[in-house]
């Protein structure tokens, strides 16, 4: 899969207390097909990550959500982590961040709670999604379909259960990100 997403820009948004696995290794394997990452928060200079059951290490924010611009990416990377999704769902700028990405039709992939972000501006509504369990009624109660597999694709939105689904993860977010827009996936923002 190296050099398949050669030219393509990939916004990685988080907020402190992301799993940080759930960014790095995705991170990686995008790097290595040839991608170009930034790490977008609401945060001014570093974010920082989760490791199971204590913080983790701090990370260098490239772009500050208040200058980031989503018309200048081709795909959107959602790591999970209680925290993380939690804070990034309240914030108006990163729903708005998210929103653009689905109402342009660009794929997106979320792991394990990263799925509530994608709640808060309404695309789960008729999809099939799997996200970490205790995720399964609130995406159930927006609409969406939740069964527990460790990847599924639905009209360019990827979505995995845990850390032990990062290679599967990792390997259907690679191929929905170099397939591209999905006109599918558009909806009314």
């Amino acid at each position: 899969m190296q050099g398949i997403l050669t030219n393509k820009r990939v916004a990685i948004l988080v907020a402190d207390g992301f799993e940080q696995i759930e960014m790095i290794a995705p991170r990686k394997a995008l790097e290595e097909a040839g991608a170009m990452t930034h790490l977008i928060s609401p945060n001014i200079d570093v974010v920082e990550g989760w490791q199971h059951i204590n913080w983790g290490d701090t990370f260098d924010v490239d772009v500050t959500l208040r200058k980031a611009d989503a018309s200048e990416y081709q795909a959107l990377l959602l790591p999970g982590g209680v925290m993380n999704p939690d804070k990034l769902r309240w914030n108006e700028n990163a729903v708005a961040f998210v929103k653009h990405f689905v109402r342009d039709g660009k794929p997106v992939a979320a792991i394990c709670y990263g799925p509530w972000t994608l709640i808060e501006t309404g695309v789960v509504k008729g999809r099939t999604m799997t996200s970490w369990p205790s995720l399964k009624t609130d995406l159930k109660n927006a609409g969406a379909t939740w069964v527990d597999e460790e990847v599924i694709v639905d009209n360019g939105i990827v979505t995995s259960r845990k850390p032990d689904d990062i290679p599967a993860f990792n390997e259907k977010m690679i191929n929905e990100f170099a397939e591209g827009v999905h006109m599918q996936q558009h909806f009314a923002a």
